[in-house]
């Protein structure tokens, strides 16, 4: 089973990298491009051995550990077999 992470800023939080390649896109004349912003996706290949609640339940909490900073950043998973 693979579960793919996407983990994004919370809205509100600054993002430099994402400003800093919105206004090099503009600058290159992209001008339809108002902001960006950036995030990361991580691909976790998991041991099929598991139910599937007890791999949700496991990768939840090494978002919550480790991959994603919940103070300033929001997650989501998606399974796939």
């Amino acid at each position: 089973m693979k579960a793919i992470v996407h983990v994004a800023l919370k809205s509100g939080v600054l993002d430099p990298q994402g400003k800093a390649v919105a206004d090099t896109l503009t600058r290159m004349g992209y001008k339809e491009v108002e902001a960006a912003r950036i995030g990361k996706v991580i691909e976790l290949d998991i041991d099929d051995g598991m139910s599937a609640e007890a791999v949700e339940a496991r990768v939840k909490e090494m978002c919550e550990k480790l991959l994603a900073n919940t103070v300033i950043e929001s997650y989501r998973v998606e399974f796939a077999a």
